[in-house]
């Protein structure tokens, strides 16, 4: 199981969450994303970016919330794929 940064994190980029991650797992390319992404291969599920997030974005997988259940593939398609990823963004949340 690995940690999900869902919805709320969109336009908002707050990151406070970055700063306590203790694997520096937490990612984005400046003003080319609109949200915050958790590699969940360097995610070693501590839980310590979870109470930092100002706006309750990030959840365990298992305790995402319906509607942004998408988020878990954005997350991990960004490694691989950003452009793919952003584009799954602005589908879920138009700007």
């Amino acid at each position: 199981m690995t940690y999900v940064i869902a919805e709320p994190c969109v336009d908002t980029k707050d990151t406070a969450c970055v700063s306590v991650c203790p694997v520096d797992c937490i990612h984005y390319d400046g003003d080319a994303d609109r949200t915050l992404y958790i590699d969940p291969n360097e995610c070693i599920d501590c839980g310590a970016c979870e109470p930092e997030c100002p706006v309750n974005a990030i959840f365990t997988e298992d305790a995402l919330p319906a509607e942004w259940v998408a988020y878990t593939e954005i997350n991990a398609l960004w490694f691989t794929d950003k452009e793919a990823a952003r584009k799954l963004v602005n589908a879920a949340k138009p700007a």
